[in-house]
């Protein structure tokens, strides 16, 4: 795979041995860990205050998490374009900035009383846009920052962190609007994403992306090679296609599921941040499983096992009655699972996506790849308040959870299932 940057020699670069030893891959982990701590402590924050503190319907709920999701269909394949023009240092540190702002602003409106459902929507939507930015930037980055034969183990530390993030954020977020008050609760999430900024801006290696935008036909031109490049090649055509069926069913599935949990089996914001944070741990494991697994036993194998496991586990939460002391543990034992099943399939995509992209269009692979899978989160946000307003939550708790199966099934008639123990090579 050709140098990411001519700035960045190979004698400059981490020995093959260990990631760990490069002060600069430390740093963007460390950044990029609190950055996912405030993002997943805001995706429960803002839902449970609509929800528990506003009194949010099915279909207000819907649309504040599209809000949320929209900038990804608007702005991602941009994005590609830019930060593969961009230094992504500049980027990750900017989009901080915005991010600490934005809910810092949030937090003041909240203790003076004046959150009200359309400045959470205004907060879900530019949280989510500078998000775009920061998650396309430090994918970029990393392939800057490392050899490509250490791209999985780098991926796997990326993505233990973000199981970290994913373990305290959701329960730090349940438990904030649960017994703090609601200004502290937004305000953990500036915290972290300011946090992240203090980290990333120490990135010493430099990088020659010029940092000017080119013209309009000239970034449309750079977004149709990003598109181009990724419908050609039949391994990420594949990895769009799945990424796309699953994104559309857990959102819709995600949205239902924040209303079923406090409203059908009553559980208390902070019970629901516990089972919320049992994707973490799981997810932790996935990430150990995925520097093994699919040298073991293949890659493709792998990815569909993952899958149909970590997805097909949600049908059986609509079948849930009872006590809490029954239901929280079996909802922790199946978001643990979930985390772990999904964890393997993010790891083993990425470093599938990250091998076959050549370096000067790992941006607009990622963010084509980012447009065609999580631009349909919107709509399957939207399709999740429709249904459990009409049907109720735990119906549509159901057919949003057979809609995850489709993804697998895609997975299956794929290349991506008979991918053996090696990546395959570099697209040229």
């Amino acid at each position: 795979m050709p140098s990411a940057s001519s700035a960045s020699s190979d004698s400059d670069r981490p020995a093959p041995s260990s990631v760990w030893r490069d002060s600069d891959f430390r740093r963007l982990w460390a950044g990029q860990t609190v950055s996912q701590l405030g993002e997943h402590t805001g995706l429960v924050v803002l839902p449970l205050l609509a929800v528990l503190t506003l009194d949010a319907s099915a279909a207000q709920l819907g649309v504040l998490r599209a809000v949320g999701q929209a900038p990804v269909l608007l702005l991602a394949l941009f994005v590609g374009a830019w930060v593969d023009r961009w230094r992504t240092r500049t980027v990750l540190v900017l989009t901080d900035i915005g991010r600490t702002l934005a809910l810092g602003a949030a937090a003041l409106a909240c203790f003076f009383g004046l959150l009200g459902l359309p400045a959470l929507l205004l907060t879900a939507f530019v949280v989510g846009a500078l998000s775009v930015f920061f998650d396309v930037a430090y994918q970029a980055s990393l392939v800057r920052l490392v050899r490509p034969e250490q791209l999985v183990r780098g991926n796997s530390a990326l993505e233990g962190s973000r199981s970290a993030a994913q373990i305290g954020g959701p329960a730090l977020g349940g438990a904030l609007v649960s017994l703090l008050s609601a200004p502290a609760a937004v305000a953990s999430g500036a915290v972290c994403f300011a946090l992240s900024f203090l980290s990333i801006r120490r990135i010493r290696r430099a990088e020659s992306a010029p940092v000017h935008l080119e013209r309009p036909g000239r970034v449309w031109r750079r977004i149709h090679e990003g598109l181009r490049f990724v419908v050609r090649d039949t391994t990420l055509r594949a990895v769009c296609l799945a990424s796309a069926a699953f994104q559309f069913s857990f959102a819709a599935t995600m949205t239902v599921y924040l209303l079923f949990l406090p409203r059908d089996l009553h559980l208390s914001a902070s019970q629901v941040g516990l089972v919320l944070a049992a994707t973490g741990p799981g997810a932790l494991l996935g990430s150990v499983l995925a520097a093994r697994l699919p040298g073991r036993f293949g890659y493709g194998p792998v990815l569909v096992a993952a899958a149909a496991l970590g997805d097909g586990v949600f049908l059986c939460v609509p079948a849930l009655h009872g006590s809490t002391a029954v239901t929280v543990p079996v909802l922790v034992a199946a978001n643990l699972v979930f985390g772990a099943g999904g964890q393997l399939v993010n790891v083993a995509v990425m470093a599938v996506r990250q091998t076959v992209t050549p370096d000067g269009l790992q941006g607009r692979a990622a963010a084509t790849i980012t447009f065609v899978g999580m631009g349909m989160s919107p709509l399957g946000s939207l399709l999740g308040g429709f249904l459990a307003e009409t049907w109720g939550p735990r119906a549509g708790l159901l057919a949003t959870a057979a809609g995850m199966m489709l993804s697998p099934l895609v997975m299956i008639s794929s290349p991506l299932a008979h991918l053996g123990r090696t990546l395959p090579a570099e697209s040229r």
